[in-house]
């Protein structure tokens, strides 16, 4: 009975106190309102930094159980662990978004206010429902892809394909007919998720607006440490610089494919068709190397033949790729990463085999996720993912908003750097080439291989997020899904399907980055970057040939740089981070054009007489 007593009494007085006031006829200023102070925001920064790391780390290992073992269970568990995250940033961004108005803010703070307001791709609704509904199909549609598989035949007879089945006759079968069944087999599994994604769009835009951005476009197009329409003539810029020499490259593989294939098949003017580039989404060309040989007299550099006679396991592929980075000064990688991570695909289970890179919890768990094959290509793809590995291995004391790279770019070009230099005289001493020749003939072989991979990307590389922003803003609306990205295909990579593609299909979603919901512009600013990282790290090493045969394995110096930089993560812009191992803060595709000079005056040279472009 005193509280409420002792409550009256406190309003009683505050009322006579006021009518008082009145009387005298001086007026009563209300109660100034009181902002958030800069102590606050700082003790907030430390709280989310705490929160976000076990909402992470939980997701994180929901995923690892789901992506690893595909099961409705495993499914539920990791959306629900999705969806909290989700709940949490849905308070937790408009919070930051406040401190940020804050004046005396230390600059760490700020910047940790600023990756916050930009945590995470798939803003939510701050509904439940609406969030919940999100979460579902986010981990649906992943889940689609990673079941997806192309069956023929029925009964006994039935015969089911997944992806890389699929892919393999894409990449060994070069009759087009065959090829052609593949690629429309694997693009049966994306139509059903097209309701789905564009509800997906509808409410991922929603919660982009809720935390003051127009479309979830905008918001990816801002973390990078420039204004959304800022990056986007830069990276106009950069595909400008490289648009060149990709025009050389696909001149001259449209002239081998159409003498392979003939008029009917391969247009000698066009565009080349989706499914004869040895690749389901024709992002790269490797497989074609054997028809596009420029030399075919010189020595064989085929690594990828070593790996499959040598009967190269798994791990043994892992610890080569490890060999490289310890031989920089590096720390190996620790005994958990062995124990804990995925090489092959488990007997009698569904897994998500793209590969990709763990640190489960955020502190030093480094695992991989990858269904190893004795290939070269899976060879330079441990030396990425083991990239990312070595770049959470640097930052994983920082604040777990600071365990990120300096861009998204950065995360992906630094394995790839690495692997610039697996050069043949590398490949020599682990045992994959047997001569190595440094005739102009054999350094143009070597560049068509590596051009398969890097320059055939980078339009692949612009063209997906353009999609997407496009399709965010409203640009492309639902019913022209496909339209849209046939035509951007066609305009940025001079790439089309055998025949018209109508609404019906839902081509975007056979795209594992799609329905996952990641990034993309990620893997085309690598691909410039990582050629950047590759001449600076070459420059440490005391390197002074050409560009394209330098190889910096072994080099401490060079092994000193890289680290410099990647204990940064994302603590600083990343002008900073790129300016502590090249000595530049702007990037540029200056080096990619440096490194292929040789293979560029080859191809202008052969398409002296063609009719090139599309």
């Amino acid at each position: 009975m005193h509280k409420p007593t002792l409550l009256i009494s406190l309003f009683a007085m505050l009322t006579s106190v006021s009518g008082l006031a009145g009387c005298s006829g001086e007026e009563v200023a209300p109660p100034k309102e009181v902002g958030p102070t800069a102590e606050e925001a700082t003790a907030f920064v430390k709280k989310a930094n705490d929160d976000l790391k076990a909402l992470w780390v939980a997701e994180a290992q929901a995923s690892w159980e789901y992506e690893t073992d595909i099961t409705d269970a495993h499914e539920k568990v990791s959306s629900e662990k999705r969806e909290a995250t989700m709940a949490y940033l849905t308070t937790a961004i408009p919070e930051a978004s406040k401190f940020l108005a804050v004046e005396g803010l230390d600059a760490d703070t700020k910047r940790q206010l600023q990756l916050l307001r930009l945590a995470g791709t798939l803003p939510s609704p701050s509904d439940p429902e609406a969030r919940k509904q999100l979460a579902e199909i986010a981990t649906r549609m992943n889940g689609m892809y990673g079941k997806g598989e192309y069956c023929t035949g029925e009964g006994d007879k039935k015969i089911c394909r997944d992806l890389g089945q699929l892919e393999e006759v894409l990449a060994t079968d070069r009759d087009a007919a065959a090829q052609l069944e593949a690629w429309n087999g694997w693009h049966t599994v994306s139509p059903p998720m097209r309701e789905d994604y564009a509800k997906f769009v509808e409410l991922g835009n929603q919660g982009a607006k809720e935390i003051g951005f127009a479309d979830m476009g905008e918001l990816w197009r801002s973390g990078y440490d420039m204004p959304p329409a800022e990056f986007e003539a830069d990276v106009d810029r950069l595909w400008k610089q490289v648009e060149p020499l990709y025009k050389d490259l696909h001149c001259y593989t449209r002239k081998r494919l159409n003498e392979k294939y003939g008029d009917a098949v391969v247009s000698k003017t066009g565009p080349i068709p989706a499914h004869l580039t040895g690749n389901m989404w024709a992002q790269t060309w490797e497989p074609l190397y054997p028809m596009l040989e420029p030399y075919p007299n010189e020595p064989d550099l085929d690594p990828g033949k070593e790996l499959h006679e040598q009967n190269w396991e798994p791990k043994k592929m892992a610890q080569t790729a490890e060999g490289f980075f310890v031989g920089m000064g590096l720390d190996p990688l620790p005994q958990t990463f062995w124990e804990r991570s995925m090489f092959v695909q488990p007997e009698g289970k569904e897994v998500v085999c793209h590969a990709s890179a763990w640190d489960v919890t955020f502190n030093n768990d480094l695992r991989i996720k990858m269904c190893i094959k004795p290939t070269y290509d899976d060879l330079v793809t441990l030396h990425h993912e083991l990239g990312h590995n070595y770049y959470y291995h640097a930052y994983y004391e920082l604040p777990v908003l600071y365990q990120n790279g300096a861009n998204d770019g950065f995360h992906e070009a630094i394995g790839d750097s690495i692997a610039l230099s697996m050069t043949p005289s590398y490949l020599k001493q682990i045992g994959l080439v047997d001569e190595v020749s440094q005739s102009n003939e054999s350094v143009v072989n070597y560049q068509m291989q590596v051009a398969l991979s890097k320059i055939a990307f980078l339009p692949f590389g612009r063209m997906i997020d353009q999609w997407r922003w496009d399709v965010f803003s409203g640009k492309i609306p639902p019913e022209k899904y496909n339209q849209g990205w046939w035509d951007l295909r066609l305009k940025f990579q001079g790439i089309a399907p055998e025949s018209p593609r109508d609404e019906s299909y839902f081509d975007p979603g056979a795209k594992y980055h799609i329905p996952g919901n990641t990034p993309y512009m990620r893997y085309f600013l690598a691909d410039i970057l990582q050629f950047q990282f590759y001449k600076a790290m070459c420059d440490s090493s005391g390197y002074t040939g050409p560009l394209n045969q330098c190889s910096f394995f072994g080099s401490k110096e060079a092994g000193t740089k890289l680290n410099t930089m990647l204990k940064m993560g994302s603590s600083k812009p990343w002008p900073d981070a790129l300016e502590a191992i090249s000595g530049t803060r702007q990037a540029d595709a200056s080096a990619i054009l440096e490194y292929f000079a040789p293979l560029q005056a080859y191809l202008k040279e052969q398409n002296a007489s063609e009719q090139c472009g599309w």
